[in-house]
């Protein structure tokens, strides 16, 4: 079978996992719902959660788990985890502060700061593609080591950049909605059609189906698998960039935990972590849910320790619901 007859029954093979099923879409009916119960509740509960500084917190919160999130997506669609992404923020932004304070011209440092993302994402993509390193191993190692690196560089303190005009204004609101949201709507968008409508997209959903199948259809999956590492390693950066543009500053010790929020959102948003199965639609839900429960409850002053345990349970249950819908369209297949 040639890639172009792989690419034209990919629809079909998508639906049979769950792309544009019944329960797919009822899964991102669910979390819509979800979402208007968590603004019922914490506009209840929570003093000031309505209020417009809030809500913009909420968007800049939302841009730092979404746009590493779309990558992410991909990467689980194709049966592989990524969970470098935090320490890969505060990396780069420590790097990205570095460029600045040796005063390199403010947009070649940002380029130069997503094509260095890219390259360290590239490197869990390349052992896991010609030296069948296990994804989740590859970038523990990777996570270990940024981490590592840039608290030795930067002794855990921050590492400030001064004014810059060009930075400053990242973090500046247009009409009232932060730039970081209208950067994770537009890599929203861009990512929805890649992942729907493009011979990469399909690519990535065969793989996660079936990865030897694919191989023998032509599909070249050491490429692939690269290239979303990689593509994965330039969010990050990005995120990077907004990071330091909110704090004024690079931070080793920031984005802590980001990972386990950009998992957790993929999963809620009905993304299966055996690959396969998932949509960019679902994973905009799961980012909003995840960004609201941990907004709603640092509001009601909930222990930070506590605030762990939400997001390892919601984790838990996500999976748990996604192994389900799983077993309910297998056994719709056999019937």
């Amino acid at each position: 079978m040639s890639l172009d007859q792989t690419a034209k029954s990919a629809p079909a093979a998508k639906a049979s996992k769950g792309g544009f099923s019944f329960s797919q879409h009822m899964n991102e009916l669910s979390l819509f719902i979800a979402i208007i119960v968590l603004y019922a509740v914490f506009t209840s509960t929570a003093n000031g959660f309505l209020s417009f500084n809030n809500q913009i917190n909420i968007l800049r919160d939302a841009a730092t788990i979404g746009i590493a999130a779309w990558a992410a997506t991909l990467i689980i669609i194709a049966g592989e985890i990524d969970v470098s992404v935090g320490p890969m923020v505060a990396f780069i932004s420590v790097i990205l502060a570095y460029l600045l304070q040796w005063h390199v011209p403010t947009p070649l440092a940002f380029a130069l700061a997503i094509v260095f993302g890219a390259a360290l994402g590239s490197i869990a993509g390349i052992l896991r593609a010609y030296f069948d390193v296990p994804s989740f191993v590859g970038t523990l190692g990777l996570w270990s080591a940024l981490r590592g690196t840039a608290l030795f560089i930067t002794d855990a303190l921050p590492v400030s950049i001064g004014r810059n005009d060009m930075v400053d204004a990242l973090d500046r609101s247009v009409f009232g909605i932060p730039p970081a949201a209208i950067i994770m709507l537009v890599l929203f968008a861009l990512f929805a059609f890649i992942s729907r409508k493009t011979a990469f997209g399909r690519s990535v959903f065969a793989i996660g189906g079936n990865a030897h199948a694919a191989f023998l259809s032509g599909i070249s999956v050491s490429r692939i698998r690269v290239a979303l590492f990689a593509i994965a390693g330039a969010m990050a950066a990005i995120s990077g960039i907004l990071l330091l543009s909110r704090l004024g500053s690079g931070n080793a010790t920031a984005a802590t935990g980001l990972e386990f929020d950009v998992i957790a959102a993929v999963v809620v948003g009905g993304t299966s972590l055996s690959g396969g199965r998932g949509s960019m639609l679902g994973t905009l839900l799961g980012v909003l849910v995840i960004t609201l429960i941990g907004n709603g409850l640092v509001l009601l002053g909930i222990n930070p320790f506590f605030q762990q345990v939400v997001r390892g349970l919601i984790i838990v249950v996500a999976v748990l619901a996604n192994i389900q819908a799983i077993k309910r369209s297998a056994s719709r297949n056999k019937g």
